[in-house]
Formats: C-alpha cells, sequence, structure tokens
C-alpha cells in the first residue's frame, strides 16, 4: 500500500487547480453488525455517517466519516455536476485489483425549486459523499475500506493514521455492547396544514376534470414529537426490523437523519444491464389470507389503479428505450405485497448504451408519475402553487454509486426526516379524476404506517 500512496501516476486529476489522488483499500472483516459498525462512528462522526440495505439484503454499506463531498445547489444542473465531479474522482482513483470499488453515497431533493424555509434548510438540492470508512456486506462477505482523498504530499502518514482509525471502530463494533434500543416514547402527533391538503386534493381533481393534467401526486406531512432525543441507530434499527422487504437507507447531515425503507427501486445498474420497477396503485393488506387475496385481486382489476400504474410503465419504457438495448418488461402488472400494503409493480431491465452512467438515468427517471404525474412539467407546476410545502428529500432518488460505474438508487418514500426530539413523516397519493378527498386522505395514514410504527405510534396496529 505504501507504493500505492508514494506513486504518481498520469491518471491523478486537478480538481480545483490542485492534484488530487484518491486511494483505497480494503480487509476482511469476518462478522460485523452493519448497525454495530455505523453505531462505532457515534462519537466521533455522528453527523457524517449513512446506511444502506437492498431489498433482497444482497447488498449492505455503512459509511463513516468524509474522505470528501459533492454538493450542487443547482436546478437545471445537479445531476451533471455530480456526474461530472464524480468522473474526476474516479479519474484520480489509485487501487489494487483486491480493493473494493470505492462507492459515492447521497440523494437529491424531490424539486430544488420548491420553497426552502423549512425543516430541509440544510439539505442541498444534490448531496453526496465518498465515506472515510466504507463497511460493505456484498453476498455474504464483509469489507472495510478506507478511502482518502488528498492533495498532500503526505499521504503515507495521513493512510496510516486512517488505519489506527479503521481498527479502533472495528475493535468497538465487535468488543462493545451494542444495546438494541426500545421504541421512542412518542408524546404527541400534530398533522401539518390538514385542510390545506384536503383542499389541494379537491382543485387538483377540478383541474383533472378539465383535462389540465391526467394525474398529479399530492402529499402531506405529520410532525411526530419525541419524549426524548431519538438516536438514529435506534431508528435505523426498528424501521429495518419491521420492513424487512424494502429498501432500507439512512443519510445524516447537521444533526438530522432522513431515513425510511421504501419498496420502490428507480434503477440499478449491475455489470452493464439497468433495472428499474414500476410501482404504482396500492391497496391495504388484509387481515386474513383470504381478505388479502380479495383486496389484491380487486387491485388487479380496478381501473384507477391501473390507470395509474400505466402512466409509470409508459414513461419507464420511455426512457429505456431511450438508453438502452434488449428490453425485457412483462406485459401485465403482477403484485408486490409488503406489511402494510400492497402495491401493483412491473419489473423492467435493459442493456444500457456506451456512454450512459446511472446519474443519466437518474435524471430521467425523476420524477416518475408515481411521484410527481402526467404530464410531468404540468403536475410539478401544479404540485408547487397546492401542495404548500417542500418535500426535501421524500420522493427523491437516494442511493449509491461505484467507481466501476455499478450502483442502485431507491424512492425515498415511506421515509421520514428525524431532528432531534421529533420528526417529519411524509406520505402522498395520485390524483386522478375520480379521486375522493377523504379516500385520499385515509390512503396516506397507511403509508406513514411502517416509519409511524418504527419510531413508537401507533395507528390502529
Amino acid at each position: 500500500m505504501n507504493r500505492k500512496l508514494t506513486a504518481t501516476r498520469k491518471s491523478q486529476v486537478k480538481i480545483d487547480n490542485h492534484a488530487v489522488r484518491f486511494f483505497t483499500e480494503t480487509i476482511d472483516a469476518g462478522r460485523i453488525s452493519p448497525l454495530a459498525f455505523f453505531e462505532a462512528g457515534d462519537s466521533c462522526y455522528i453527523e457524517k455517517r449513512f446506511y444502506w440495505q437492498n431489498g433482497d439484503k444482497t447488498m449492505t454499506l455503512v459509511g463513516i466519516g468524509h474522505a470528501t463531498v459533492l454538493t450542487s445547489d443547482s436546478a437545471e444542473e445537479r445531476f451533471q455536476h455530480i456526474s461530472m465531479a464524480w468522473n474526476r474522482l474516479r479519474a484520480a482513483l489509485i487501487k489494487e485489483e483486491k480493493d473494493m470499488d470505492p462507492v459515492l453515497f447521497g440523494g437529491f431533493s424531490y424539486d430544488p425549486k420548491s420553497i426552502k424555509e423549512t425543516e430541509w434548510e440544510a439539505f442541498p438540492s444534490a448531496y453526496f459523499v465518498v465515506p472515510s470508512f466504507q463497511l460493505t456486506i456484498k453476498n455474504g462477505k464483509t469489507t472495510i475500506s478506507i478511502n482518502l482523498v488528498t492533495e498532500s504530499s503526505e499521504a503515507a502518514e495521513e493512510f496510516d493514521r486512517l488505519r489506527d482509525e479503521r481498527d479502533r471502530l472495528i475493535h468497538i463494533a465487535q468488543v462493545e455492547d451494542f444495546n438494541l434500543l426500545a421504541k421512542p416514547e412518542v408524546a404527541s402527533i400534530e398533522e401539518i396544514a390538514k385542510d390545506n391538503y384536503m383542499q389541494a386534493v379537491a382543485d387538483v381533481t377540478d383541474k383533472i376534470k378539465k383535462g389540465i393534467a391526467e394525474k398529479v401526486v399530492i402529499a402531506r406531512s405529520v410532525q411526530l414529537n419525541f419524549a426524548e432525543e431519538v438516536p438514529a441507530v435506534t431508528a435505523l434499527h426498528h424501521i429495518s426490523n419491521e420492513q424487512q422487504e424494502s429498501y432500507h437507507f439512512g443519510l445524516q447531515k447537521e444533526g438530522q437523519l432522513f431515513f425510511g425503507a421504501t419498496p420502490e427501486r428507480l434503477i440499478e445498474i449491475s455489470n452493464g444491464r439497468a433495472y428499474s420497477a414500476c410501482v404504482a396503485g396500492s391497496i391495504k393488506r388484509g387481515k386474513s389470507a383470504a381478505e388479502d387475496r380479495e383486496f389484491g385481486e380487486e387491485l388487479l382489476e380496478d381501473h384507477k389503479n391501473r390507470e395509474e400504474h400505466q402512466y409509470v410503465v409508459n414513461m419507464i419504457s420511455q426512457v429505456f428505450q431511450a438508453f438502452c438495448t434488449n428490453i425485457a418488461m412483462p406485459k401485465a402488472p403482477k403484485l408486490m405485497k409488503i406489511r402494510d400494503i400492497q402495491h401493483l409493480f412491473t419489473p423492467i431491465e435493459g442493456t444500457v448504451e456506451q456512454g450512459t452512467d446511472i446519474f443519466s438515468l437518474v435524471q430521467a427517471l425523476h420524477p416518475t408519475p408515481a411521484l410527481g404525474g402526467v404530464p410531468t412539467n404540468i403536475s410539478m407546476d401544479i404540485i408547487r402553487s397546492v401542495e404548500n410545502m417542500d418535500r426535501g428529500y421524500y420522493a427523491a432518488p437516494i442511493g449509491w454509486t461505484d467507481t466501476a460505474g455499478n450502483g442502485e438508487f431507491a424512492v425515498a418514500i415511506r421515509s421520514a426526516l428525524l431532528d432531534g426530539n421529533r420528526a417529519y413523516l411524509y406520505a402522498g397519493g395520485g390524483i386522478v379524476a375520480d379521486s375522493e378527498p377523504d379516500k385520499e386522505y385515509d390512503e396516506t395514514w397507511v403509508k406513514f404506517r411502517p416509519v409511524m410504527r418504527a419510531l413508537g405510534g401507533k395507528l390502529n396496529g
């Protein structure tokens, strides 16, 4: 490794007129609980951690510390800004074959043109980090990498200090007691601007009946207040434990944690093959297997939900046709069943054309009709005018990519922003011509339930 740290390479690039080198080193780590490793960083890196686990649990990532941070405040070019900055870093990478590919983890805001004087003020329109310490569990094998992005001529000394710190974090995760904390005690639940939400649904339904739009997704939020400050690891433990089938994520910034358990993949790229999921249209779970089956059949035959789902299928398939070849997609949706809700679900995959990176696909896919509406531009204008809140990173892309070009982004629904002794929860639904405000309102409570339950709140179980 010392040879690698002192070597010079043509691949070294200049960022802001300084030569930058990007070093990484990976060791096998045996068996370490990812949340124990996350918690090991609590004392020194409490605002510099992230957590990710995909739906089938074949990939888990934990990041501690910041080797570097990439951000953008642009409304129009944020995807390109992050892509270009990441490509410059990738070109500066010096690694050995045995080392894991470093990851870049983060997310984009739902709408950078929305209001910002809210709980989301600390989050820019794009926020991504390369962790100093990267735990990866892939197909059952656990590794820990050190990542160093530096302009210093004393990189070897810096890396030795990072090795000592890595060993300290591993020791804490392996040896010290990791107490799984009880769920928080909820002091109160506040509905935020319920009347505005109900009126917005009615107004949007009227606009759709007049032909101004075909579908618009309207969201709302509730605030949970707790008796005490809620640790980030508590929220992540309970949401991961209770929503086994979902993508689990957590991103810390300036004392806040954006976290959730989403069923919806936006895009995955693995060895040049792209995968996405059309998820739209929903109904509650039954209290018995027979009732659950009846609800599922009702969903599959429901005109409103099938129409809502088809909007998403049309849009995502068009994006794949623009960026991919060898596309495969079933002709009819099936059911995706998770703990509190079941959705219509259509998978799609294709071979990514050369020169296309994951950020190009994220930009083209966001927002899908499942989170925005149809047509996109008109629905976004309507959302800005009637929703009266900043979605922040809710319903937006969150995920990772690595230096090899692989990666995965999910749509950050079933999510919340945890801020000390309070949390803001978000949920919405697709409004079409025959939508009814009361039914849409009831559906949001079903969608609040996973995060609500993880944080100690109760909604009819």
